[in-house]
C-alpha cells in the first residue's frame, strides 16, 4: 500500500510537470526575429547605458516683453512748436519674444543660442560656447555680450529692468570674439572679473562707431575688461569699472591707426530694510575717439569734431517685499534719471536728460506688469554749417503699459 502511494504522487507530479511544460511552450513566439533588428536593438541598448542622464541635457527658457504705449512730442526750433501724438499697441521700441536654448554636454560644456523677434524682424542677442575650466574660471567663444558695464549683459532684460525702457545713450556691446570669466574671494571680500577680445568696432562716416562684425575691418583687435569688487560679506553691494580699447579705422585708410577708448563705473546694491528692500543700480561711461577729418553733406567741405560722448543713468526701486499683506508686498515703485551727451558740432550732437517713473506689481518672481512714464528732453547740438538745428528742443512724453515675464 505504500509502495501504490508514492507511485500515485510521482504520478501526479509529473502529470503537473507536463502541463506547465505544455503552457511554457504555448506561450513562446513563433515568429522569426530579424538578426539585424536585435542588433540594432542591442547598440541602442549600450548607448543608453553609456549616456547618463547628467551628461547631456537641453533645456528651453527665455523672455517676453509686450505692452502699450502712448507718446507725445513736442518740437521747438526758432520760436515754432510742433507737436505729434502716437499711440501702438505692441510698443515698437520695446516689444521682443526671446527664446533660449541650452544645452549642457557633459560636466564642462554649455551651449547657448537666444534668438530675438522684434519690431526689426528676427535677429540674435548671442550664441556661444562656455567651457568651465575650473572653479572661478570659464572660458568662452561665440557671439559674446560683450563685458563693458553691468547693464546690457545683466540688466537690460525685460523682467529684470525696473522701468518699461532702456537708459539713454546705453548702446548694445555684442561682438564676436572670446571671453575669460570668473572670480574669487579674498576673505570675506568677493572679487569678479571679465574679459574679452573681439573684432571691434569700424568709424562711419559722420563719426559714429558700430560693431563690425564677424569680418574685422583691420588687422586689430578689441579689448574689453570688467572687474567687479563686492565689498561686503553679504555681497549686497558690488562696484565695477570697465574698459574697452581698439582700433576702429578701417585697414588701408588714411583714418587705420583710430582708436576707440571707453570707460564706464557702475554701481548695484540690494539692501533689506524691513519691511522694505532697497535696489540701486547706476553707470556712467565715456567714450573717447581719436580726432578726424569728415566731409560735410552740404557742401563736401572737410570738417572736425571732439569726439567725446557721455552718458550715465541711476537708478533706485523700493519694495515692501517683507510686509504681511500679501497684495502689497507686490507692488514696486522705481524711479530713474539719465543724461546723454553726444559731441556738439556733430551731425549728431545732442544734450538729452530723462526721468522715469514705474508702478510695478509683481505676480511672481518672474512676472511683472508695470505702468511707467518717462520724459526726455532733448537740446540739439548739431552744427549749423552742417544744416543742423542748433539750439533745437525736443521734448518725449511717454505713458507705458507693459507685461514682462521669463519663461
Amino acid at each position: 500500500m505504500n509502495f501504490l502511494k508514492k507511485f500515485i504522487q510521482q504520478l501526479k507530479l509529473l502529470s503537473v510537470c507536463l502541463l506547465l511544460s505544455i503552457f511554457a511552450k504555448a506561450q513562446e513566439p513563433t515568429t522569426v526575429v530579424d538578426s539585424s533588428l536585435l542588433d540594432r536593438v542591442s547598440a541602442l541598448e549600450q548607448e543608453a547605458y553609456y549616456i547618463k542622464p547628467e551628461e547631456s541635457h537641453v533645456m528651453i527658457v527665455g523672455l517676453l516683453t509686450f505692452g502699450y504705449v502712448s507718446n507725445k512730442t513736442t518740437v521747438t526750433y526758432q520760436g515754432a512748436s510742433e507737436v505729434s501724438k502716437t499711440n501702438n499697441l505692441g510698443d515698437a521700441d520695446h516689444f521682443e519674444f526671446s527664446p533660449m536654448l541650452l544645452w549642457r554636454h557633459g560636466k564642462k560644456f554649455l551651449l547657448e543660442f537666444e534668438p530675438s523677434f522684434s519690431s526689426e524682424g528676427v535677429g540674435v542677442n548671442w550664441a556661444d560656447v562656455s567651457y568651465y575650466a575650473a572653479p572661478g574660471l570659464i572660458l568662452r567663444g561665440g557671439y559674446l555680450v560683450l563685458p563693458f558695464g553691468t547693464y546690457n549683459k545683466r540688466l537690460a532684460a525685460g523682467w529684470i529692468n525696473k522701468l518699461a525702457s532702456d537708459p539713454i545713450g546705453i548702446a548694445d556691446a555684442s561682438d564676436y570674439g572670446v571671453e575669460a570669466e570668473g572670480g574669487l574671494q579674498a576673505g570675506t571680500m568677493k572679487w569678479s572679473y571679465d574679459f574679452a577680445i573681439s573684432n571691434g568696432m569700424q568709424l562711419q562716416p559722420d563719426g559714429t562707431t558700430q560693431f563690425i562684425g564677424i569680418t574685422d575691418n583691420n588687422k586689430n583687435k578689441t579689448f574689453t575688461g570688467r572687474i567687479g569688487w563686492l565689498p561686503l560679506a553679504n555681497s549686497s553691494l558690488e562696484l565695477g569699472a570697465s574698459l574697452m580699447t581698439g582700433k576702429v579705422g578701417d585697414e588701408g585708410s588714411q583714418y587705420k591707426n583710430a582708436e576707440a577708448n571707453l570707460f564706464a563705473l557702475d554701481l548695484n546694491l540690494v539692501e533689506n530694510l524691513t519691511p522694505f528692500q532697497i535696489n540701486i543700480k547706476g553707470q556712467y561711461s565715456e567714450a573717447k575717439l581719436d580726432n578726424a577729418s569728415y566731409i560735410n553733406p552740404v557742401d563736401t567741405a572737410s570738417y572736425t569734431f571732439n569726439n567725446h560722448t557721455k552718458t550715465g543713468y541711476i537708478m533706485a526701486a523700493v519694495r515692501p517685499m517683507f510686509s504681511k499683506n500679501k497684495v502689497v508686498k507686490n507692488f514696486e515703485l522705481a524711479a530713474r534719471y539719465g543724461n546723454y551727451t553726444s559731441p556738439a558740432n556733430s551731425l549728431w550732437g545732442t544734450k538729452d536728460n530723462s526721468l522715469a517713473l514705474s508702478l510695478n506689481y509683481w505676480i511672481d518672481w518672474r512676472t511683472v506688469v508695470r505702468f511707467s512714464y518717462e520724459g526726455i528732453k532733448g537740446t540739439n547740438t548739431e552744427s549749423t554749417n552742417l544744416g543742423g538745428h542748433n539750439g533745437e528742443v525736443t521734448k518725449n512724453n511717454s505713458m507705458y503699459v507693459q507685461f514682462c515675464i521669463e519663461l
